[in-house]
């Protein structure tokens, strides 16, 4: 599973020192390559020693999915508009 090299949505339960440790997240929703498993809460979620990868992509139409599942070496989990981003993200 490709690993989240860097997340910018600091607000998210997941993050810390924009660093994601969900054991695996979600990307898309099949038509906007947004992090599906971002959520703010009060408390901190997570394992500090696991670094978050991609366990499943619903952007079919991204050069990087095979099948629904991200082939990439890394991505970039980018922050604009109160949205989480897969930056990563690319058309096929």
């Amino acid at each position: 599973m490709p690993v989240v090299n860097r997340c910018e949505a600091t607000s998210c339960a997941y993050n810390r020192d924009g660093m994601c440790h969900a054991t695996a997240i979600t990307v898309g929703d099949a038509s906007h390559a947004h992090c599906d498993t971002f959520f703010t809460a009060s408390t901190r979620g997570g394992d500090q020693e696991t670094v978050g990868r991609v366990g499943a992509c619903k952007m079919s139409d991204c050069r990087h999915n095979v099948v629904l599942e991200c082939q990439a070496p890394g991505i970039h989990i980018g922050y604009s508009q109160d949205e989480a981003e897969c930056v990563t993200y690319a058309p096929a």
